[in-house]
Protein backbone atom coordinates (compact mmCIF):
# COMPACT_ATOMS: atom_id res chain seq x y z
CA UNK A 1 0.00 0.00 0.00
CA UNK A 2 1.30 3.41 -0.44
CA UNK A 3 1.20 5.10 2.70
CA UNK A 4 3.33 2.41 3.75
CA UNK A 5 6.28 4.15 1.97
CA UNK A 6 6.08 6.91 4.79
CA UNK A 7 6.04 4.49 7.94
CA UNK A 8 9.26 4.50 9.77
CA UNK A 9 9.93 1.21 10.09
CA UNK A 10 12.14 -0.64 13.29
CA UNK A 11 13.11 -4.00 14.66
CA UNK A 12 11.22 -3.36 18.18
CA UNK A 13 13.28 -4.13 21.29
CA UNK A 14 11.89 -7.21 22.76
CA UNK A 15 11.19 -7.01 26.40
CA UNK A 16 11.52 -10.08 28.55
CA UNK A 17 8.04 -12.07 29.16
CA UNK A 18 5.77 -11.28 31.64
CA UNK A 19 3.64 -14.20 32.40
CA UNK A 20 1.10 -14.25 35.27
CA UNK A 21 0.70 -18.05 35.99
CA UNK A 22 0.32 -19.08 39.71
CA UNK A 23 3.34 -20.87 41.55
CA UNK A 24 5.43 -19.29 38.94
CA UNK A 25 9.10 -17.99 39.60
CA UNK A 26 10.09 -15.04 37.57
CA UNK A 27 14.03 -14.61 37.21
CA UNK A 28 13.82 -12.61 33.72
CA UNK A 29 13.36 -9.16 33.64
CA UNK A 30 15.40 -8.10 36.63
CA UNK A 31 12.98 -6.61 38.76
CA UNK A 32 13.34 -6.92 42.47
CA UNK A 33 12.05 -9.85 44.38
CA UNK A 34 11.22 -7.18 47.69
CA UNK A 35 9.02 -4.47 47.79
CA UNK A 36 9.49 -1.00 47.87
CA UNK A 37 9.84 1.03 51.22
CA UNK A 38 7.41 0.71 53.69
CA UNK A 39 6.47 4.47 53.55
CA UNK A 40 5.60 4.15 49.73
CA UNK A 41 2.97 1.48 50.62
CA UNK A 42 1.80 4.21 53.37
CA UNK A 43 1.55 7.20 51.33
CA UNK A 44 0.07 5.26 48.24
CA UNK A 45 -2.91 4.48 50.68
CA UNK A 46 -3.02 8.15 51.36
CA UNK A 47 -2.91 9.99 47.92
CA UNK A 48 -5.02 12.59 47.56
CA UNK A 49 -7.16 11.03 44.83
CA UNK A 50 -8.96 14.67 43.75
CA UNK A 51 -5.53 16.14 42.80
CA UNK A 52 -4.88 13.56 40.21
CA UNK A 53 -7.66 15.79 38.02
CA UNK A 54 -4.72 18.31 37.98
CA UNK A 55 -1.74 17.93 35.76
CA UNK A 56 1.34 16.76 37.19
CA UNK A 57 3.95 19.63 38.17
CA UNK A 58 6.26 19.36 34.55
CA UNK A 59 9.44 20.49 36.83
CA UNK A 60 9.08 17.20 39.34
CA UNK A 61 9.98 19.13 41.88
CA UNK A 62 8.92 17.42 44.63
CA UNK A 63 11.63 14.15 43.39
CA UNK A 64 14.33 16.24 41.81
CA UNK A 65 14.46 18.13 45.33
CA UNK A 66 14.94 14.86 47.12
CA UNK A 67 17.06 13.55 44.64
CA UNK A 68 19.52 16.57 44.85
CA UNK A 69 19.76 16.19 48.17
CA UNK A 70 20.73 12.30 48.36
CA UNK A 71 22.92 12.45 45.53
CA UNK A 72 24.53 16.23 46.80
CA UNK A 73 23.71 17.85 43.49
CA UNK A 74 22.24 20.91 42.28
CA UNK A 75 18.46 20.53 41.31
CA UNK A 76 19.28 21.86 37.55
CA UNK A 77 21.78 19.09 37.29
CA UNK A 78 18.67 16.38 37.48
CA UNK A 79 16.02 15.32 34.60
CA UNK A 80 13.47 12.96 35.06
CA UNK A 81 11.41 10.57 32.49
CA UNK A 82 9.20 7.67 32.90
CA UNK A 83 11.96 4.76 33.78
CA UNK A 84 15.09 5.25 32.53
CA UNK A 85 14.51 3.91 29.04
CA UNK A 86 12.40 7.21 28.43
CA UNK A 87 15.67 9.19 29.85
CA UNK A 88 17.67 7.53 27.42
CA UNK A 89 15.43 7.84 24.35
CA UNK A 90 15.02 11.86 24.95
CA UNK A 91 19.31 11.53 25.54
CA UNK A 92 19.45 9.85 22.31
CA UNK A 93 17.12 12.18 20.45
CA UNK A 94 18.86 15.30 22.68
CA UNK A 95 22.62 14.69 22.62
CA UNK A 96 23.48 12.12 18.90
CA UNK A 97 23.24 14.11 16.07
CA UNK A 98 26.34 14.18 14.35
CA UNK A 99 27.28 12.76 10.74
CA UNK A 100 29.56 10.32 13.02
CA UNK A 101 28.36 6.95 14.54
CA UNK A 102 27.56 6.68 18.46
CA UNK A 103 29.47 3.72 20.08
CA UNK A 104 28.78 1.21 21.92
CA UNK A 105 29.59 -2.38 23.16
CA UNK A 106 28.43 -5.01 20.61
CA UNK A 107 27.01 -7.07 23.97
CA UNK A 108 24.77 -4.83 26.75
CA UNK A 109 21.57 -3.90 26.49
CA UNK A 110 19.67 -4.13 23.27
CA UNK A 111 17.51 -0.91 22.93
CA UNK A 112 20.67 1.05 22.39
CA UNK A 113 20.58 -0.13 18.48
CA UNK A 114 16.93 0.31 18.33
CA UNK A 115 17.04 3.52 19.24
CA UNK A 116 19.51 4.76 17.38
CA UNK A 117 17.53 3.13 14.47
CA UNK A 118 14.12 4.99 15.81
CA UNK A 119 16.14 8.10 15.86
CA UNK A 120 17.97 7.42 12.92
CA UNK A 121 21.27 7.85 14.54
CA UNK A 122 24.53 5.88 12.81
CA UNK A 123 25.95 3.07 15.10
CA UNK A 124 29.04 1.37 15.55
CA UNK A 125 29.27 -1.52 18.13
CA UNK A 126 32.70 -2.27 20.05
CA UNK A 127 33.65 -5.59 20.69
CA UNK A 128 33.91 -6.82 24.15
CA UNK A 129 37.02 -8.34 25.02
CA UNK A 130 36.92 -12.61 26.06
CA UNK A 131 36.37 -11.65 29.35
CA UNK A 132 33.72 -9.67 28.48
CA UNK A 133 35.60 -6.35 29.10
CA UNK A 134 35.02 -3.06 27.36
CA UNK A 135 38.49 -2.17 25.54
CA UNK A 136 38.83 1.67 25.87
CA UNK A 137 41.08 1.97 22.40
CA UNK A 138 37.94 1.49 20.33
CA UNK A 139 36.37 4.59 21.71
CA UNK A 140 39.29 6.57 20.76
CA UNK A 141 38.28 7.02 17.36
CA UNK A 142 36.15 9.88 15.99
CA UNK A 143 32.28 9.34 17.00
CA UNK A 144 28.74 11.23 17.26
CA UNK A 145 28.71 9.99 20.89
CA UNK A 146 29.08 7.30 23.23
CA UNK A 147 27.31 5.36 25.42
CA UNK A 148 27.97 2.02 28.09
CA UNK A 149 26.19 0.32 30.69
CA UNK A 150 28.15 0.19 34.08
CA UNK A 151 27.52 -2.78 35.62
CA UNK A 152 26.74 -4.22 31.80
CA UNK A 153 23.78 -5.91 30.66
CA UNK A 154 23.11 -8.56 29.99
CA UNK A 155 27.25 -9.73 31.52
CA UNK A 156 26.64 -7.98 35.16
CA UNK A 157 30.67 -6.81 34.28
CA UNK A 158 31.75 -3.77 36.40
CA UNK A 159 34.07 -1.79 34.57
CA UNK A 160 36.47 0.26 36.61
CA UNK A 161 36.35 3.81 37.36
CA UNK A 162 39.94 4.62 35.64
CA UNK A 163 38.05 2.86 32.60
CA UNK A 164 35.30 5.03 32.64
CA UNK A 165 37.54 7.92 32.76
CA UNK A 166 39.75 6.88 30.41
CA UNK A 167 36.65 6.67 27.94
CA UNK A 168 35.57 10.15 29.31
CA UNK A 169 38.96 11.85 28.53
CA UNK A 170 39.36 10.65 25.07
CA UNK A 171 35.58 11.81 23.97
CA UNK A 172 35.86 15.55 25.70
CA UNK A 173 33.75 16.68 22.57
CA UNK A 174 30.43 14.52 22.50
CA UNK A 175 28.42 13.88 25.24
CA UNK A 176 29.21 9.92 27.10
CA UNK A 177 26.43 8.61 28.83
CA UNK A 178 26.74 6.26 31.34
CA UNK A 179 23.87 3.96 32.27
CA UNK A 180 24.01 2.72 35.82
CA UNK A 181 20.72 0.54 36.16
CA UNK A 182 22.72 -1.93 37.96
CA UNK A 183 25.09 0.54 39.93
CA UNK A 184 23.30 -0.34 43.46
CA UNK A 185 24.22 -3.65 43.48
CA UNK A 186 28.25 -3.36 43.29
CA UNK A 187 30.52 -0.74 42.52
CA UNK A 188 31.10 3.71 42.47
CA UNK A 189 28.95 5.54 40.53
CA UNK A 190 30.39 8.05 38.25
CA UNK A 191 28.26 10.44 39.44
CA UNK A 192 32.15 11.82 41.29
CA UNK A 193 33.44 12.47 37.49
CA UNK A 194 30.79 15.36 36.89
CA UNK A 195 32.73 17.87 38.39
CA UNK A 196 35.25 17.23 35.91
CA UNK A 197 33.77 16.11 32.97
CA UNK A 198 30.71 18.71 31.45
CA UNK A 199 29.95 16.15 28.75
CA UNK A 200 29.14 13.22 31.13
CA UNK A 201 25.74 12.00 31.87
CA UNK A 202 24.92 9.35 34.24
CA UNK A 203 21.32 7.57 34.18
CA UNK A 204 19.85 5.83 36.77
CA UNK A 205 16.40 3.50 37.37
CA UNK A 206 13.85 3.36 40.32
CA UNK A 207 13.05 -0.22 38.58
CA UNK A 208 16.23 -2.27 39.96
CA UNK A 209 17.33 -1.67 43.68
CA UNK A 210 14.48 0.81 44.55
CA UNK A 211 11.73 -1.98 44.00
CA UNK A 212 9.50 0.20 41.28
CA UNK A 213 9.86 -1.16 38.24
CA UNK A 214 5.47 -0.99 37.76
CA UNK A 215 5.92 3.29 38.52
CA UNK A 216 8.42 3.95 35.63
CA UNK A 217 10.68 6.23 37.72
CA UNK A 218 13.97 7.05 36.06
CA UNK A 219 16.39 10.07 36.11
CA UNK A 220 19.81 10.91 34.77
CA UNK A 221 22.50 13.90 36.37
CA UNK A 222 24.52 15.97 34.78
CA UNK A 223 25.95 19.70 34.22
CA UNK A 224 23.22 22.41 34.08
CA UNK A 225 23.73 22.62 30.40
CA UNK A 226 23.32 19.11 29.58
CA UNK A 227 20.28 19.07 31.66
CA UNK A 228 19.12 22.09 30.22
CA UNK A 229 19.02 21.01 26.41
CA UNK A 230 17.27 17.55 27.40
CA UNK A 231 14.54 20.05 29.16
CA UNK A 232 14.60 21.71 26.06
CA UNK A 233 13.73 18.40 24.16
CA UNK A 234 11.05 17.38 26.96
CA UNK A 235 9.21 20.87 26.80
CA UNK A 236 8.90 20.40 22.81
CA UNK A 237 7.79 16.79 23.06
CA UNK A 238 5.77 16.06 26.40
CA UNK A 239 6.17 18.49 29.47
CA UNK A 240 4.03 16.23 31.70
CA UNK A 241 5.71 12.55 31.57
CA UNK A 242 6.21 11.67 35.11
CA UNK A 243 2.66 11.07 36.80
CA UNK A 244 1.61 12.78 40.23
CA UNK A 245 1.87 9.57 42.17
CA UNK A 246 4.97 8.49 40.47
CA UNK A 247 6.81 11.82 41.42
CA UNK A 248 5.40 11.41 45.37
CA UNK A 249 6.01 7.55 45.87
CA UNK A 250 9.57 7.95 44.02
CA UNK A 251 10.13 10.97 46.99
CA UNK A 252 9.63 8.47 49.64
CA UNK A 253 11.50 5.89 48.44
CA UNK A 254 14.17 7.92 48.54
CA UNK A 255 14.02 9.17 52.00
CA UNK A 256 14.68 5.47 53.29
CA UNK A 257 17.79 4.78 52.82
CA UNK A 258 18.24 2.42 55.21
CA UNK A 259 15.84 -0.02 53.58
CA UNK A 260 17.22 0.83 50.09
CA UNK A 261 20.47 -0.50 51.50
CA UNK A 262 18.81 -3.40 53.62
CA UNK A 263 17.36 -4.77 50.31
CA UNK A 264 20.19 -4.15 47.66
CA UNK A 265 22.35 -5.65 50.56
CA UNK A 266 20.32 -8.87 50.57
CA UNK A 267 20.50 -9.07 46.87
CA UNK A 268 23.89 -9.03 47.08
CA UNK A 269 23.86 -11.79 49.55
CA UNK A 270 21.66 -14.14 47.82
CA UNK A 271 24.09 -13.63 44.44
CA UNK A 272 26.89 -14.42 45.90
CA UNK A 273 25.66 -17.25 47.25
CA UNK A 274 23.66 -18.43 44.21
CA UNK A 275 27.20 -17.87 42.33
CA UNK A 276 28.56 -20.67 44.58
CA UNK A 277 26.04 -23.17 43.93
CA UNK A 278 26.09 -22.47 40.13
CA UNK A 279 29.98 -23.18 40.25
CA UNK A 280 29.38 -26.72 41.82
CA UNK A 281 26.93 -27.68 39.48
CA UNK A 282 29.16 -26.79 36.72
CA UNK A 283 28.00 -23.49 35.58
CA UNK A 284 30.70 -20.45 34.46
CA UNK A 285 29.65 -16.79 34.32
CA UNK A 286 31.27 -13.59 34.66
CA UNK A 287 31.35 -12.15 38.40
CA UNK A 288 28.51 -10.23 38.15
CA UNK A 289 28.15 -6.92 40.19
CA UNK A 290 24.22 -6.19 38.85
CA UNK A 291 21.53 -7.97 40.42
CA UNK A 292 21.29 -10.49 37.76
CA UNK A 293 24.10 -13.82 36.69
CA UNK A 294 24.88 -14.45 32.85
CA UNK A 295 25.64 -18.37 33.66
CA UNK A 296 26.37 -20.56 30.88
CA UNK A 297 27.03 -24.93 31.33
CA UNK A 298 29.89 -26.68 29.65
CA UNK A 299 27.87 -29.40 28.98
CA UNK A 300 24.32 -28.31 28.47
CA UNK A 301 22.85 -26.00 25.92
CA UNK A 302 21.68 -22.69 26.80
CA UNK A 303 18.40 -23.30 24.73
CA UNK A 304 17.72 -26.40 26.46
CA UNK A 305 18.02 -25.59 29.82
CA UNK A 306 15.78 -22.02 29.22
CA UNK A 307 12.92 -24.53 27.94
CA UNK A 308 13.28 -27.01 30.88
CA UNK A 309 12.71 -24.11 33.36
CA UNK A 310 10.38 -22.92 31.80
CA UNK A 311 8.51 -25.53 31.57
CA UNK A 312 8.96 -26.14 35.13
CA UNK A 313 7.45 -22.52 35.62
CA UNK A 314 11.15 -20.75 36.05
CA UNK A 315 11.44 -17.89 34.23
CA UNK A 316 14.97 -16.94 33.45
CA UNK A 317 16.50 -15.11 30.08
CA UNK A 318 17.52 -15.73 26.91
CA UNK A 319 19.15 -14.32 23.85
CA UNK A 320 19.44 -16.65 20.50
CA UNK A 321 22.23 -14.05 19.67
CA UNK A 322 26.23 -14.16 18.48
CA UNK A 323 28.69 -14.48 21.25
CA UNK A 324 25.66 -14.77 24.23
CA UNK A 325 23.70 -17.71 22.72
CA UNK A 326 25.19 -20.05 25.65
CA UNK A 327 24.14 -18.22 28.26
CA UNK A 328 21.24 -17.58 30.50
CA UNK A 329 20.49 -14.52 32.44
CA UNK A 330 18.94 -15.11 35.70
CA UNK A 331 17.85 -12.97 37.98
CA UNK A 332 18.86 -12.64 42.04
CA UNK A 333 15.17 -13.27 43.33
CA UNK A 334 14.27 -14.30 47.20
CA UNK A 335 16.88 -16.61 48.82
CA UNK A 336 13.03 -19.37 48.57
CA UNK A 337 13.18 -18.46 45.02
CA UNK A 338 16.41 -18.99 44.44
CA UNK A 339 17.06 -22.62 46.52
CA UNK A 340 13.97 -23.87 44.16
CA UNK A 341 15.81 -22.94 41.25
CA UNK A 342 18.71 -24.26 42.50
CA UNK A 343 17.10 -27.38 43.39
CA UNK A 344 15.73 -27.91 39.93
CA UNK A 345 18.96 -27.36 38.35
CA UNK A 346 21.04 -29.88 40.92
CA UNK A 347 18.37 -32.41 39.64
CA UNK A 348 18.50 -31.62 35.90
CA UNK A 349 21.97 -31.28 35.78
CA UNK A 350 22.64 -34.88 37.11
CA UNK A 351 20.24 -36.50 34.89
CA UNK A 352 21.61 -34.97 31.73
CA UNK A 353 24.99 -35.92 32.52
Amino acid sequence: MKWEDNVRRVVPYVAGEQPNKPGMIKLNTNECPYPPAPGVAKLAAELDCDALRLYPDPDAGSLVNVLAEYYHVRPKQIFTGVGSDDVLSLAFMTFFNGDLPILFPDVTYSFYDVWAQLHRIPFQTCPLDDNWHICPDDYRQPNGGVIFPNPNAPTGILESLETVEEILSANRDVVVIVDEAYIDFGGRSALYLLEKYDNLLVVQTFSKSRAMAGMRIGFCIGSEKLIGYLNDVKFSFNSYTLNLPAQQLGAEAVRDDAYFHSVTGRIVSTRERVKKELRVLGFSFPDSMANFIFASHEKIPAQQLFAALRDANIYVRYWNRPRISESLRITVGTDEQMDTLLTFLRDYVSKAL
